[in-house]
């Protein structure tokens, strides 16, 4: 999900995961998720402009589209030793970062869970204050991880800190979802749990391995848990346990990419 990248760009992570959603034993509608549509459209058009796609023969070939795209991840990336020198640009660098993506299987893992969690959870929270809970959530996420990592200069680009927040976020609206995993130790067999079971899985599955994450390009574990527990908790403080959707007996096959 998000990533971090350095000299050695386009260390990429293994299979991913199929993921879908419905709700109320039907699919959801998303043709009223402008906001989570929106996103994924921004993020999709930002990848394909950059030199991470591969698509604008002007970045050239070779060493040179590796160089252009070193030079794209730090200009619109965050890199925490630059972070805290009190530069506006990087200052912003946590909302920029939240658009760019590192190669193919970066964004179509990361869109493919914003798709999948970001309607139902658009929803329930209202366009304006769900765009400003993904843009929060995501600088925090990405703020998170460069204050743990204070003199790093890799760049760090992606949007799963905002999605990861996503999914904490629906973990509290609704925890009865039923999610439909892909698990590779279980020979990827679709198996069927509600929400309380499986995201709570993928955030433990994110906790080892940032214990396990080494100093190299790779992905930043560190800002998927940061992400996932601050949007639980921003879910909430703005419903309540009282508000809680308790009952969704939705389907939603959800993965996560790993190194």
């Amino acid at each position: 999900m998000i990533r971090k990248w350095s000299a050695a760009v386009g260390r990429r992570s293994g299979a991913g995961r199929a993921a879908g959603a419905a709700g109320k034993g039907r699919p959801a509608r998303r043709a009223q998720a402008p906001v989570t549509y929106g996103l994924m459209a921004v993020c999709c058009l930002v990848f394909l402009a950059g030199p991470a796609s591969g698509l604008d023969p002007s970045y050239g070939s070779g060493e040179e589209l590796l160089a252009a795209q070193r030079a794209w991840f730090r200009r619109w990336g965050v890199v925490p030793a630059e972070l805290f020198t009190a530069s506006p640009r990087a200052v912003l660098t946590p909302a920029t970062a939240l658009f760019v993506h590192g190669s193919w299987v970066h964004l179509l893992g990361n869109m493919l869970f914003l798709y999948v969690f970001g309607p139902m959870t658009e929803g329930r929270m209202g366009r304006i204050r769900f765009f400003l809970f993904y843009a929060a959530c995501g600088y925090l996420a990405l703020l998170g991880y460069a204050v743990a990592n204070a003199h790093s200069q890799q760049s760090l680009v992606g949007a799963s800190g905002a999605i990861s927040a996503v999914l904490g976020a629906f973990l509290f609206l609704f925890p009865r979802a039923r999610v439909t995993s892909l698990l590779p130790f279980l020979f990827f067999l679709p198996l069927r749990f509600p929400a309380w079971i499986v995201l709570p899985f993928w955030a433990a599955l994110q906790w080892l391995a940032a214990g396990r994450a080494g100093s190299g390009p790779g992905v930043a574990y560190l800002a998927h848990l940061v992400g996932f527990g601050l949007g639980f908790g921003w879910a909430w403080v703005l419903f309540g346990p009282e508000t809680r959707v308790r009952s969704a007996p939705a389907t939603a096959p959800e993965g996560e990419n790993q190194p």
